[in-house]
């Protein structure tokens, strides 16, 4: 597979249009949704109002869910315990439609500039750099900020 770069991006203190204007200007073409639960309480950023304010800049929209984190795993990055979130997403990744989602978002990557979006700013906190790590470790990762 030839990929890359790879994008990511978290949307927690932007707006719709910082983090529109940040993926357009890097040249993504889809952005890969790999919440657990697409819904959040930040106006434009629930799965239905994202994909639909990504489609008017020409973005798509896929959401991956199989590669979110499951709830334990939340409540652990919550409480920054980043051992327990490793450990926890390890599991996750382990799954066999994380597994397919997995192939996906590397197919995708292949044809296309992508991105994989989440929820925290910080990379290095979120469960995307882990996966990235786990699955994509040889294509080059670039980190976007709103």
């Amino acid at each position: 597979m030839t990929a890359g770069p790879i994008f990511t991006i978290g949307y927690e203190q932007a707006t719709v249009d910082e983090v529109v204007g940040a993926l357009t200007t890097a040249g993504v073409k889809r952005v890969l949704d790999v919440r657990a639960v697409a819904a959040s309480r930040r106006p434009g950023f629930s799965k239905t109002a994202l994909a639909a304010n990504l489609g008017e800049a020409g973005i798509a929209y896929e959401h991956l869910r199989a590669l979110g984190t499951p709830k334990e795993g939340r409540g652990a990055a919550r409480k920054g315990d980043m051992p327990a979130l490793e450990r926890i997403y390890a599991g996750q990744l382990e799954l066999p439609e994380a597994q397919a989602q997995a192939a996906i978002l590397l197919d995708r990557a292949s044809t296309e500039p992508v991105a994989v979006l989440c929820y925290e700013r910080d990379p290095a906190e979120c469960h995307r750099t882990l996966l990235l790590d786990a699955v994509a470790g040889d294509v080059e990762r670039v980190d976007l900020f709103a």
